[in-house]
């Protein structure tokens, strides 16, 4: 794969376990894989490197991952960095509010199959491709 750009998607996700699966699962897809386990460290990467897409927990301590989205969204450099929250909060409330209300561009509950989250991914990330 040398040479040819490999899309970079930044996984902030508390749980270890989560964040090896996405490693496992994304890389072996292409994608270079970033993971981080807090909020400041996901935001001070967006920042940084921009990627090109955000995996986002919504229950992590101390910065949560709604937290994360509002700064990202209030930020003219980084609010249009797509984004998909995967969360164990998937009760239908949760997933309107984060689609129809905070706007996130997918909302995934876990448990989840990994041909959902990869779809996912390319759905998103098409979308994003796209012209205005």
């Amino acid at each position: 794969m040398e040479g040819v750009y490999r899309k970079r998607i930044l996984c902030i996700e508390d749980d270890v376990d989560m964040l090896d699966l996405f490693r496992l699962l994304l890389s072996r897809d292409g994608y270079e894989v970033i993971g981080v386990t807090k909020g400041q460290e996901g935001l001070d990467f967006i920042h940084k490197e921009r990627p090109d897409l955000v995996i986002l927990d919504i229950m992590m301590p101390v910065m949560d991952g709604w937290q994360v989205y509002q700064q990202m969204k209030e930020d003219q450099a980084t609010r249009d960095i797509p984004t998909i929250v995967v969360t164990a909060k998937s009760q239908l409330i949760d997933k309107v509010l984060g689609l129809e209300i905070a706007k996130v561009d997918d909302y995934i509950g876990k448990p989840f199959s990994p041909q959902e989250l990869l779809d996912s991914i390319t759905r998103v990330l098409n979308k994003a491709s796209q012209p205005l």
